[in-house]
């Protein structure tokens, strides 16, 4: 029998495998899952770059995938797994939603809106909590970032300095 621990690292490696494509098509490398029941009912990667979209992120596009495979907005008994900690909107959307559980890989200090900045799943002040779990898969998620922005600055750094030539 799995553990919720396996299980999540299980999802996690799945979100991971979207936040891969999405940096080979050049967009911030996180992606997510959306789980019901032990079945991923939805999968995304960010999108803003290509669809010019400020809500294309990762788990905003994984929760519509979820509502319209559901056939409905409430999404009560689902795990979101993302590979960055959600920003504002992004764990606002879950709040609405009212997911059971968020489990994110990396920690989003400039960002994160579910235990970094604030703790939108936990305010009572709502009409919905809902648990969280961070750091499954930790490393590998944040790695996959800093690899992804050092490859940029890199290539800014070599724009410019052809520029100069």
């Amino acid at each position: 029998m799995q553990t919720t621990q396996s299980r999540d690292i299980e999802y996690m490696q799945l979100a991971l495998e979207e936040a891969r494509a999405a940096a080979a098509a050049d967009e911030v490398p996180i992606g997510a899952v959306v789980v019901r029941d032990g079945h991923v009912i939805a999968a995304a990667r960010n999108t803003r770059e290509g669809s010019r979209n400020p809500a294309g992120h990762a788990e905003f596009t994984a929760l519509l995938e979820a509502a319209a495979h559901e056939d409905a907005w409430r999404l009560s008994g689902c795990t979101v797994y993302v590979t960055l900690e959600p920003c504002i909107m992004c764990a606002g959307l879950m709040q609405q939603a009212r997911i059971e559980r968020c489990v994110y890989g990396a920690s989003d200090p400039k960002a994160g809106a579910l235990g970094s900045l604030y703790q939108i799943n936990a305010d009572e002040r709502l009409n919905h909590t809902f648990e969280v779990e961070s750091g499954v898969l930790e490393d590998e998620c944040a790695q996959l970032l800093k690899d992804f922005f050092a490859a940029k600055r890199a290539q800014n750094k070599a724009k410019k300095k052809e520029g100069l030539s």
